[in-house]
């Protein structure tokens, strides 16, 4: 396979649903992205072989060919909108991977983008005259009902398996946050500023007792997920130009390029989702001939501190290396981009290390799905 490289990787800030980028359409959030990916690069639109985006909740259509004419690229660009829901815009960096590693494309612009607050509301087709429309928030993920438990109900049987208190979950939001404040600076070298919002919105300071008095949404035991152990509902977009060698060489920049060294997509039973990233990260890791232990930083998704901490816990990963700029807790969950904001992160923190350094981000995704990617700093 042809080497594959990161050019470069920018986002939008990352917004509650409901807030800043409430009336923003989706394909403005990806082209403003996209544009500014092409000013870092000096990069000419015509350039671009094809642009892949992940989306969960358009509602049809083709949402990245939408940004992709609203960003100034030619109608002669291709672009593609892939539906793997949370794991949707790290998927599309697999996707990109490969196509550059066959020969089939020189440059792809990929990564996700998601509107929680435009998303259309939804409806089952009534199947008789005598029915109503039935209108649903989520479709569903496994044809077995025993195998599709609402996502909370999933990450609340791993915190009790894993014994993993409110308290601990408390914690480690809290630490979420703290860690995000604290980055909150050098985050902006990586946020594409949009509608006046320089900075991840939902950031905040947040204590274990405010984590206490939280709203329970699964369970009620001492292992019960509150929401301030979720991450929120968000609107962002986030993307990566990914190149070949002979792209590459052609464009500068102030960053290193990240060479993909591997990039894995896996499945297990929907209802063990949350630890979906556990099997795609070791996948990902023999794929490569790495060890955790050669991971310099590494992005894991925050979907639920239950969630997060029993992954952490099963691949070996150190604190130190993880979500160093904070995590989805701290930034909020637009699903199908947030994959893609793991890889930007990822890209921006393995900036901060020794050429050669390898890097780790990894997603699980409603039906059961993981994905993970490793880069490797030039």
């Amino acid at each position: 396979m042809n080497p594959c490289y990161i050019a470069a990787a920018r986002r939008t800030a990352v917004v509650p649903a409901g807030g800043a980028f409430s009336l923003c359409e989706v394909y403005d959030l990806g082209a403003t992205v996209i544009k500014a990916l092409l000013s870092e690069l000096a990069l000419e639109a015509e350039q671009v072989d094809l642009v892949i985006a992940g989306n969960a909740l358009y509602g049809g259509g083709n949402p990245a060919r939408m940004a992709a004419l609203a960003a100034g690229l030619p109608v002669s660009c291709p672009a593609m909108t892939l539906d793997t829901q949370c794991a949707g815009g790290l998927d599309a960096l697999h996707m990109g991977r490969a196509l550059i590693g066959s020969g089939q494309a020189r440059v792809v612009i990929a990564g996700g983008l998601e509107s929680c607050s435009l998303a259309p509301r939804r409806q089952h087709r009534p199947r008789s005259p005598a029915q109503a429309p039935q209108f649903y928030t989520r479709p569903a993920f496994s044809p077995d009902a025993a195998d599709d438990p609402d996502p909370a109900v999933a990450a609340h049987a791993v915190a009790k398996a894993y014994a993993l208190s409110r308290a601990d979950q408390a914690r480690f939001a809290c630490d979420s946050h703290r860690k995000a404040r604290a980055a909150q600076a050098r985050l902006r070298a990586e946020i594409v500023s949009f509608n006046g919002v320089s900075d991840d919105a939902f950031t905040r300071v947040l204590s274990e007792m405010l984590c206490a008095r939280a709203p329970l949404l699964a369970g009620e035991d001492e292992f019960a997920i509150s929401s301030a152990c979720t991450a929120v509902s968000a609107d962002a977009a986030a993307f990566v130009v990914l190149m070949s060698e002979a792209a590459l060489a052609r464009v500068s920049s102030d960053a290193s390029p990240v060479r993909i060294a591997g990039t894995a997509q896996a499945a297990v039973r929907n209802a063990a989702m949350p630890l979906a990233p556990v099997t795609a990260s070791r996948a990902v890791l023999e794929q490569a001939g790495l060890a955790i232990t050669d991971m310099a930083v590494a992005e894991v998704m925050e979907a639920y501190a239950a969630q997060a901490m029993a992954c952490i816990r099963d691949t070996g990963l150190p604190p130190a290396q993880l979500n160093r700029g904070g995590g989805a807790l701290a930034r909020g969950h637009p699903i199908g981009a947030s994959g893609a904001v793991n890889a930007v992160r990822l890209f921006h923190e393995l900036q901060t290390e020794a050429p050669a350094s390898y890097g780790l981000a990894t997603i699980a995704a409603a039906g059961g799905l993981g994905s993970a990617l490793i880069g490797q700093r030039q």
